[in-house]
């Protein structure tokens, strides 16, 4: 990511039921997107710009295995999430879906609003706002070939075109 984005920055045990409520998940999925986290924060939907990065505690994303939970932040604009810890199946459906997701253990060091930018290959983010360099696990490359080619079905689909004999 080379322009920064705002910082949204929530606690611990973020669950994917306040991420996609599972009351709106029987419509469009820009609907239920609309929802992500009202329980929580009633305003955050409506105010989401695109470019912006989720920030969290510990075990983001706990729960069910619901893939419209990063699937809603990604529509409404989010382009990375860090977090301490991640609940497995979350952290791999974010990363299916062509989102840098990297654990971040200082993620306690960010505020809201604060400007980020996120280095998804080297395991950095940079504190536009603080000036603070903040060292995360960084991806793996055959996960950062895959995030970049916008995720695991477009992935797949690039490696099985260039597999076919012309």
């Amino acid at each position: 990511m080379n322009a920064p984005g705002r910082a949204w920055v929530y606690g611990n045990d973020i669950n994917t039921d306040l991420l996609a409520p599972a009351a709106y998940l029987k419509g469009s999925m820009e609907e239920a997107a609309s929802h992500c986290l009202e329980d929580l924060d009633a305003n955050f939907a409506a105010s989401v710009h695109e470019g912006d990065i989720f920030v969290a505690g510990e075990n983001l994303g706990i729960g069910s295995s619901r893939e419209q939970a990063p699937q809603a932040l990604q529509l409404l604009g989010i382009r990375a999430v860090l977090a301490k810890s991640f609940g497995r199946i979350f952290y791999r459906n974010a990363l299916n879906l062509g989102m840098p997701t990297l654990v971040c253990p200082h993620a306690d060091r960010i505020r809201s609003g604060d400007r980020l930018r996120v280095d998804a290959a080297a395991g950095v983010v940079h504190n536009v706002s603080t000036g603070e360099d903040l060292t995360c696990e960084s991806l793996p490359d055959h996960l950062l070939e895959m995030v970049g080619d916008g995720g695991l079905i477009p992935h797949l689909k690039k490696k099985l075109s260039a597999s076919k004999p012309r």
